[in-house]
């Protein structure tokens, strides 16, 4: 096999010619236990056979773009888990803005895509264990996926990849370990400093603060102008009714 990715050591690497899912492989190895599996496990496959994104949609896994899943035991209530998806997003963000030419625009996008020139480049499927309440969570699998040579077509939101915006000179290889280091940074200032600068710092990259925005959650709907994220991420819109919060679900743009 070729030589694994330049991380720091503060990651544990499992390199795997193909899997059926990331998030799945991860998942087995966190119920090891920590010992056999520590905090920052990363689980990289060169192919899957069954990705899976949020809310129990396909992830296309095509070969050449990046899936991985990071096992982490943050000494963090478990209902702060879902703070680690804007780490994460910074963290994209940055490794995007660390490895492709200039000329092009980055967008982090509520709740955990990353978009490039107004297109998804990439996404995160969250799954956590633990306690609820104050109890820390016993772990938090991040997985996530970078269109580094191909993207869907058929999405409600346009999708992109590297390949399809002339950035020819980054693969999956070199975008991992952009990645590894800027989630270092970000995780640490988390860690040290809380929610708030991840929050401030996710807001001067999001796409489409101040603009109209179709919210959309189950079967109901709500249309309304993108404000803010509260303290704990949640989604703020100002619709006809009033302010409305939302925890988790899914945006769309008039684009």
């Amino acid at each position: 096999m070729a030589k694994g990715p330049a991380l720091p050591t503060a990651y544990n690497v499992v390199i795997l010619d193909e899997c059926g899912s990331t998030n799945d492989e991860a998942k087995r190895l966190a119920l090891l236990g920590e010992e056999e599996t520590p905090d920052g496990t990363l689980v990289w496959a060169k192919s899957q056979t069954a990705g899976r994104g949020r809310r129990g949609r396909i992830w296309e896994s095509a070969p050449g773009n990046l899936f991985f899943s990071l096992v982490l035991r943050p000494e963090v209530p478990l209902a702060r888990a879902a703070e680690l998806g804007f780490v994460a997003a910074l963290a994209l963000y940055d490794a995007l803005g660390s490895t492709i030419a200039p000329g092009h625009q980055a967008y982090c996008k509520w709740p955990n895509d990353v978009l490039l020139n107004k297109s998804k480049v990439a996404g995160m499927l969250m799954e956590t264990s633990g306690a609820t309440g104050n109890a820390p969570a016993e772990w938090v699998i991040l997985g996530i996926g970078v269109n580094i040579v191909w993207a869907p077509s058929d999405t409600e939101f346009p999708a992109t990849c590297l390949r399809e915006e002339g950035i020819e000179d980054v693969d999956a290889q070199l975008m991992l370990e952009a990645f590894g280091r800027h989630f270092l940074q970000w995780v640490q200032r988390w860690l040290d400093d809380g929610f708030d600068p991840i929050r401030q710092n996710w807001l001067w990259r999001a796409y489409g603060k101040g603009e109209m925005l179709h919210a959309r959650v189950g079967s109901n709907e709500w249309t309304g102008t993108f404000t803010d994220i509260d303290e704990t991420g949640a989604l703020r819109i100002e619709t006809e009714s009033g302010t409305k919060t939302i925890a988790a679900g899914d945006v769309l743009f008039d684009i």
